[in-house]
């Protein structure tokens, strides 16, 4: 039988059993809550002492939860969630004036230019002790950064990002293509045919914030010969640059675009084939809907980038 009166059993050893499941990995986890391994080992020892099942077993090179544990997450899930509304009961104002909450926001690179200067600006004005943070995006953890605190917001375009996330949409972007301002054929690029056999830069999607880029780079694939492809890399930065330098294309969000063309030698046109709208929203989990801090975070946001391009 459990042993349900053992009194070692703690409200942080619960959110660690969370994480544990959601990840099956105890390496994971440490890293996510920012631990060791040995502190997460010894949690879990309490945690299979208490429930009298060992949780999650080793079948092979992978940890699996066994079916008892299975079955405690989604319960453990709204528990957990409960306690969190009771330790916040009462708290229903946030004054920015005096606050000194620190913000993460998990962005990816075209997120960190194009969001951070004007919300670090916003929280500056509203707060003196306010502070902001950029996450590192990475897929794999997106939910789970946002369910543990790790991360409030997540800005951008996130064609995987789980269905069980709150989301606002902000506003539709469309792509526009670059090449260096001497281009010897800057003046016909914008012609399709011109377009189409010209040397690209190509933007491949990744699983760190451009799996929505898919569309656009199976788009301009679809377009071009293989054999006109100049480069393939994952970042649009990084793109504008070699762009610059050489006779390559490079096709790029609005909002990169347009940035890019004003620190570097680089001129934009409309892209002269058929390019799918890229829609930005900000995501955050159901735990922190009714905070007053983070609601006030989300309405910044809103106000600072909700429009349409």
């Amino acid at each position: 039988m459990p042993n349900w009166n053992d009194e070692n059993i703690q409200l942080r050893d619960l959110r660690i059993l969370q994480i544990i499941l959601n990840e099956g990995s105890l390496t994971r986890a440490a890293t996510l809550l920012d631990t060791t391994q040995p502190t997460i080992s010894k949690a879990l020892t309490r945690l299979r002492s208490h429930f009298d099942d060992p949780l999650l077993v080793r079948d092979g090179q992978r940890m699996r939860l066994t079916s008892k544990a299975s079955s405690m997450q989604e319960p453990l899930r709204e528990w957990l969630r409960g306690a969190d509304n009771l330790r916040d009961h009462g708290a229903d104002k946030f004054d920015p004036a005096s606050s000194d909450r620190k913000f993460h926001l998990l962005l990816s690179d075209v997120g960190m230019m194009h969001f951070l200067p004007a919300l670090t600006a916003h929280l500056a004005a509203a707060g003196p002790k306010l502070r902001l943070q950029a996450v590192p995006l990475d897929a794999h953890d997106f939910e789970t950064r946002l369910a543990t605190g790790e991360a409030d917001l997540a800005l951008g375009t996130y064609a995987r990002a789980p269905r069980n996330l709150r989301r606002q949409q902000l506003y539709t972007d469309n792509y526009l293509s670059v090449v260096r301002r001497d281009h010897p054929d800057r003046q016909k690029l914008a012609r399709r045919t011109a377009f189409c056999t010209a040397r690209h830069i190509v933007v491949t999607a990744s699983d760190t914030g451009h799996t929505a880029h898919q569309m656009a780079q199976d788009a301009i694939e679809a377009a071009i010969a293989p054999e006109r492809v100049l480069l393939r890399l994952p970042s649009f930065i990084a793109a504008s640059l070699v762009a610059a330098e050489t006779d390559g294309i490079a096709t790029l969000p609005d909002v990169v675009a347009t940035s890019m063309a004003r620190h570097l030698p680089l001129a934009t046109f409309r892209t002269p084939i058929a390019m799918p709208p890229i829609s930005v929203a900000q995501y955050w989990h159901e735990r922190y809907h009714r905070d007053p801090a983070h609601r006030w975070l989300r309405q910044a946001c809103f106000k600072l980038f909700g429009r349409s391009r």
